[in-house]
């Protein structure tokens, strides 16, 4: 590259960067709102009870323990790499081109279901808070394409908008998550702690099966913490803030759902009833048998406001992926999704798209829904995880790994190995096909088909665009992002390239 062909890539870049907007704790508050306490228990409660029984709470500190190792390498990627589309970009430039495209076509769908799923779930609350008993599958989906549009509405008004939300939803979080446990613990306790341990009434044996089932469903709990790295180039000094966002709201989110899933199953009311019926909604049905109508009804406002800033975090992350992807000329219509338009110059076209595909995948699903869009949303990022990851161990493995601003030092490759290893367990727990008694075959079957059938689109797409996307960026886009000291450019262009071979 001559010295034209820099200056202009130079100045392309600084055409197309984000603003800066974030400080660590603005990525904090994101990252924490993008897991959610709330929604990382109550969307996946029922699922995890019906499937193990209370015993299914254990899965919660063994998924939170496997997401930690992979937030501690997520950390080391983006101190060292701390571009817009967080996998794609780490993926990208620790392994090369393929491998970061690959991961951002996994997250970009799986992220963008997940949009689905919370809107779903906000709908279901919502409907219920309001007093709409019953309601069929339409006019809940009705009901989450106006929590999409408004949700994508706010997304796109600006940064200011998205931080108000994401303070209301910490104080939601701490009354809906911590107050309400603290107060289910002390005053509705009606069941044994011993409780914990306790399976399926009539099951026997291990149980084995039935919490490899909970671990899947309770890995959708733990997703999130990376949306620090997906809005790096927003963030101040991203190299030390972004790392500690990261590994910090992981922490944090995990210490309150195993709080909350603990109060919330030792407070049922007749558990065994509950566990052998396997229907309605166990959250709901507790708080308002043990809190009153009156009080359980603010409580599923909250829950809806929990889910709403949900979707916002999520959003905003799935948005800069597409985007930084579009910035790369790696998407069809790369032109149009790479604009940053007002004044605050936000990916607002990136964050439409991700909008309409939520709402189609609403429209189109079958009457199982909310089962398939828990399962490949949870799917979806974890392939999304284990790409970068993968990544990092094999640049380890072949000593080209270069530690960035944030470093796990000497511990660092055993937790990427170990990192490796746990995701690799839980893409295959979670694409294992399970026999559904009364549910059809394709149901069983969702998960393997849903991912032969987007590699295979993945696949096309890619192979029509693998001649146009840019190199990338390399050690001089951090220096020209972020601000960090100035490396020596040729050099650092050069062996950032080499690794991405």
């Amino acid at each position: 590259m001559d010295q034209t062909d820099r200056h202009t890539q130079s100045h392309a870049h600084d055409h197309d960067r984000l603003n800066r907007g974030f400080g660590f704790r603005a990525a904090l508050s994101l990252a924490f709102a993008d897991i959610s306490p709330i929604v990382a228990l109550y969307a996946i409660f029922a699922l995890g009870l019906f499937s193990a029984g209370p015993r299914f709470f254990w899965a919660f500190p063994i998924v939170m323990c496997g997401q930690l190792l992979v937030a501690l390498v997520f950390g080391e990627l983006a101190s060292r790499w701390p571009f817009a589309g967080s996998v794609y970009q780490w993926a990208r430039h620790a392994r090369g081109t393929s491998w970061g495209w690959t991961a951002a076509w996994a997250y970009m769908w799986g992220l963008t279901l997940t949009l689905s799923t919370l809107a779903y779930g906000a709908a279901g609350f919502l409907l219920e808070a309001i007093g709409v008993g019953s309601s069929n599958r339409w006019v809940v989906t009705a009901t989450s394409i106006i929590i999409i549009g408004f949700g994508t509405a706010a997304n796109m008004i600006g940064r200011q908008l998205l931080k108000v939300m994401i303070v209301a939803s910490i104080i939601c979080e701490l009354v809906g998550s911590v107050v309400l446990g603290t107060v289910l613990l002390i005053f509705h306790r009606v069941n044994p702690v011993s409780t914990l341990f306790d399976g399926l009434p009539g099951h026997h044996g291990s149980g084995l099966s039935t919490m490899l089932i909970a671990i899947a469903f309770v890995g959708w709990a733990f997703l999130g913490f990376e949306s620090a790295g997906s809005i790096a180039e927003e963030v101040e000094e991203p190299e030390h803030n972004v790392p500690k966002a990261i590994v910090a709201a992981l922490l944090l989110v995990g210490i309150v759902v195993m709080y909350s899933a603990a109060a919330v199953i030792l407070a049922i009311p007749d558990l065994a009833k509950v566990l052998t019926d396997q229907s309605g909604d166990p959250v709901a049905q507790t708080l308002t048998a043990q809190l009153g109508s009156g009080i359980a009804k603010p409580l599923l406002i909250m829950f809806v406001i929990g889910f709403v800033s949900a979707f916002l975090a999520v959003q905003s992350a799935v948005s800069r992926a597409v985007y930084g992807m579009a910035r790369d000329k790696a998407l069809p219509g790369a032109t149009f999704l790479s604009k940053l338009t007002g004044p605050e110059r936000m990916p607002i076209r990136s964050i439409g798209l991700t909008a309409v595909v939520a709402v189609i995948f609403l429209l189109f699903a079958g009457s199982d829904l909310y089962n398939i869009l828990v399962n490949f949303s949870v799917l979806g990022p974890y392939l999304a995880f284990a790409v970068p990851v993968f990544a990092a161990a094999l640049a380890r493995l072949t000593g080209k790994w270069r530690p960035g601003a944030f470093s796990l030092g000497r511990w660092g490759a055993p937790v990427t190995y170990a990192a490796a290893v746990w995701l690799a367990f839980e893409v295959i727990n979670v694409l294992w096909p399970r026999t559904q008694a009364g549910q059809p075959w394709f149901i069983n079957w969702s998960m393997v088909i849903s991912l032969v059938a987007l590699g295979v689109i993945g696949a096309v797409i890619y192979s029509t665009r693998r001649n146009e996307i840019t190199e990338p960026v390399g050690e001089r886009g951090i220096v020209e992002l972020t601000g960090v000291q100035e490396v020596a450019g040729a050099q650092g262009m050069a062996g950032t390239q080499m690794e991405a071979q």
